[in-house]
């Protein structure tokens, strides 16, 4: 069991807190309601608190989105937050009639409610503080917590949201706070995968993973969970069980690096369709141009991912970055008002882009992976037009069209799959035999 929880434990009487979180496709119609729920009170059967974070109904969050931009092209971010955190709202009272129909005391609250207190940055919000006095109020009557997701709401009282899969953000945070022994995300997946499956069919579940090997998948493209959330995980040691919501079996355990018992060289290929490349040519090559550009995009709220600088015998740079593809129009804005003043020749904007990277904990021991990437992607003819590195992973960015084959002949070559090893040996050691890693409390 995790430490903590002073409020609730005894010597004589130690209690269990389990935090769950399910994503949309856990709630999107009143079968999978009712489901949800059978799982919530069987857990509750189990633990003697559970905290429940919920996500928007199915498709809701795209179909307000939508809504939205029928009305605007773009809509105020304020304003959106108000429209989007419904949406959680919607799913958090559904679920807690169907527990308290299955004779499980249930209570549902907002992020307002809760008290997520987080920063002013509407749609991208980050959580500064929990409240536990109303949570720790309705445990202690014996009821199921469940949050809204998604949601928090600033010092002066404005709603906000956390950005995509922010629910997951939720969670965690509910879990660090509490002191939760683990924190479930349940999915409409089995866990976490080698490679998207369905992208490459024959990947594998991964039984266990870093925070850090986490941390990089989901920032290079893997969706079952958000980045946000992992980092949250990792610099509070939360352990996270990433399970499928439709069967009782297994997922994929997520937790410090000390515990991970098998470190793969490689453990995924992961990708990113989402993203989009800004080039600035002919910038002058002086101090102060490039703090200038992205501390202008900072300001802007976006978040810029890879960047690449060249410069040339004339004393000329060409800057290249990616950001989200949901960005790119506030980029351009950002870009095109500073290309004059910046001195730049010309700024380029390109959404047709694909980035792909290869992550595992074991490549930082182990030369020559980068060399065996660049040599895979060769032979499948396909170019590299970006590279950035980390002492765990290796990123490439190349044309959209070409970025499936990418993932797949780098998921066979390095022998992820279920149908056989690597093309070269790997140097795999085989895992230790040990004890589960959550002990019956």
């Amino acid at each position: 069991m995790r430490f903590g929880l002073e409020q609730w434990r005894t010597p004589a009487n130690l209690m269990s807190l389990v935090v769950q979180k399910f994503g949309g496709t856990s709630l999107e119609d009143i079968e999978k309601l009712k489901n949800t729920a059978k799982r919530v009170a069987e857990t509750k059967r189990l633990a003697d608190h559970v905290v429940v974070v919920v996500s928007a109904l199915g498709k809701t969050t795209d179909e307000l989105v939508d809504l939205a931009r029928q009305l605007s092209a773009s809509p105020p971010e304020r304003e959106m937050d108000m429209l989007l955190s419904t949406g959680e709202q919607i799913s958090m009272a559904l679920l807690a009639i169907a527990l308290n129909e299955l004779g499980e005391e249930a209570v549902s609250m907002t992020g307002q409610q809760v008290e997520i207190v987080t920063d002013k940055a509407h749609t991208k919000a980050k959580i500064r503080h929990v409240g536990t006095k109303r949570l720790f109020r309705e445990l202690r009557k014996g009821r199921v917590v469940i949050v809204a997701g998604f949601q928090g709401v600033t010092p002066d009282g404005e709603i906000t949201t956390l950005g995509r899969g922010g629910s997951d953000t939720t969670a965690v945070a509910l879990a660090e706070t509490l002191h939760a022994d683990y924190c479930e995300i349940f999915t409409d997946v089995d866990g976490v995968f080698t490679a998207d499956p369905r992208l490459v069919p024959e990947a594998k579940k991964i039984s266990e993973l870093s925070f850090m090997e986490m941390l990089e998948m989901a920032s290079s493209g893997a969706k079952v969970l958000q980045a946000r959330s992992v980092e949250y995980a990792r610099n509070y040691n939360v352990p996270l069980h990433v399970r499928s919501s439709f069967h009782s079996g297994e997922g994929t355990w997520i937790k410090s690096e000390d515990e991970v018992m098998e470190k793969a060289i490689v453990s995924a290929v992961t990708h990113d369709f989402e993203e989009a490349k800004v080039t600035l040519m002919g910038l002058p090559d002086k101090p102060g141009v490039a703090a200038s550009l992205f501390g202008a995009l900072a300001k802007a709220n976006i978040n810029v991912d890879m960047i690449i600088q060249n410069v040339s015998e004339k004393k000329l740079a060409d800057i290249s970055f990616t950001v989200p593809k949901e960005d790119l129009q506030r980029t351009k804005k950002v870009v095109e008002e500073l290309t004059e003043s910046l001195g730049a020749r010309q700024a380029i904007f390109d959404d047709k882009i694909a980035k792909i990277s290869l992550i595992g904990a074991g490549m930082r021991s182990n030369p020559g992976i980068a060399a065996r990437v660049f040599r895979t992607l060769a032979n499948e003819g396909i170019n590299i037009e970006m590279i950035s590195t980390s002492p765990i992973k290796i990123s490439c960015v190349v044309r959209e069209q070409a970025g499936e084959k990418a993932v797949k002949s780098l998921h066979d070559h390095f022998g992820l799959g279920s149908s056989g090893g690597p093309k070269e040996p790997q140097g795999f050691q085989e895992p230790i035999p040990h004890e589960p890693y959550r002990e019956d409390i």
